[in-house]
């Protein structure tokens, strides 16, 4: 008699209550604490739309209703997340023998169209008009921090963790390895992972500006924080300087974006870029900026079109590739 697979006692547990188990289990400690709380946002939205659906009732029409269901009421990018943060925890309980077939596979993806959202980036223009509206007289305030992130790319919460002893003003460098936790107040957290700590080249002016600022402040404190701080303050300011310079409105993450966009139409290459902006890996860089990739692809194919046409560079592209001519028109 060939052995059967015994199933685990609890026949009638909810998939809510195996998803918080699991949660609990294989995420708790071993993912940042933001990271979970989007997990714990998931279970939410789980116990809400099917509270007591049995576990090993679980099939791929259940399972598409509910991927429909949450669709209804948010974008498509976010509804592909929350089927990725619940697929992990599925495709553990087929391992198990707590599922016979994996409900995930061939899930139909929705969502609602997405909102209008504001601009991602200004252009080479639009920034030095918001740059020549910060008041930078008196001591640091958030018109220096709207100055720093827009010439380094930094993330919000990296810059907001700054100390004068992250700054070398005779290398000219700013070392971030450090973050600020000013979503739940904690203070100095370690960067996400190795390629986020890094040293980023600033300019001479920067150097010189931020060297008197920070000269008397103590080397281990934080240059800007002095109270528990919001996102929204200052989002709050950068708006008011956007509209005061006729510009479009943008975030603080958003001159992220301009910073390294910028770069990219300066003709920095995309891994410098990458390594500027501590990306993980040149992915995320090529794929957040992949329409500016196109762009620049397309100024290349125009550069070149524009040099074939000028006899002087087809005289010597001719004669690079050792093509017998008795001027340029054999070439044309």
């Amino acid at each position: 008699m060939k052995n059967e697979i015994k199933k685990p006692p609890t026949e009638s547990q909810t998939f809510a209550e195996y998803y918080e188990s699991w949660l609990r289990i294989y995420k708790k400690g071993a993912v940042r604490e933001v990271t979970f709380n989007r997990y714990q946002m998931t279970l939410l939205w789980v116990k809400r739309l099917i509270p007591n659906l049995v576990l090993r009732d679980l099939t791929r029409l259940n399972y598409q209703d509910l991927l429909n269901r949450y669709a209804e009421c948010h974008e498509k990018q976010t509804t592909i997340d929350f089927h990725h943060q619940l697929k992990g925890a599925i495709l553990d309980a087929v391992d198990d023998g707590l599922i016979d077939r994996d409900p995930t596979r061939k899930a139909i993806i929705k969502g609602r169209a997405p909102r209008s959202k504001k601009a991602k980036f200004l252009n080479q223009f639009e920034l030095h008009k918001l740059l020549s509206a910060l008041d930078l007289s008196g001591s640091l305030n958030w018109d220096w921090f709207i100055l720093l992130v827009a010439k380094t790319g930094m993330r919000f919460s990296e810059a907001l963790a700054l100390t004068p002893s992250d700054f070398d003003f005779s290398r000219q460098t700013v070392s971030v390895g450090k973050t600020w936790d000013y979503k739940h107040g904690k203070g100095f957290v370690p960067t996400k992972n190795k390629t986020f700590s890094r040293k980023i080249q600033i300019d001479w002016q920067l150097a010189t500006q931020f060297a008197a600022m920070v000269k008397d402040m103590p080397e281990n404190k934080p240059i800007f924080i002095h109270k528990r701080i919001f996102n929204s303050t200052v989002n709050g300011r950068l708006k008011k300087l956007c509209v005061v310079s006729g510009i479009p409105v943008i975030s603080i993450h958003s001159l992220r974006h301009t910073h390294a966009s910028l770069l990219l139409f300066a003709g920095v290459s995309i891994a410098s870029v990458a390594r500027r902006l501590g990306h993980a890996s040149i992915n995320t860089t090529q794929k957040t900026y992949l329409h500016i990739i196109k762009e620049l692809e397309n100024k290349d194919v125009d550069l070149v079109e524009c040099k074939l046409k000028s006899k002087s560079y087809l005289f010597y592209y001719c004669y690079e590739l050792a093509v017998p001519v008795y001027g340029v028109s054999s070439c044309m």
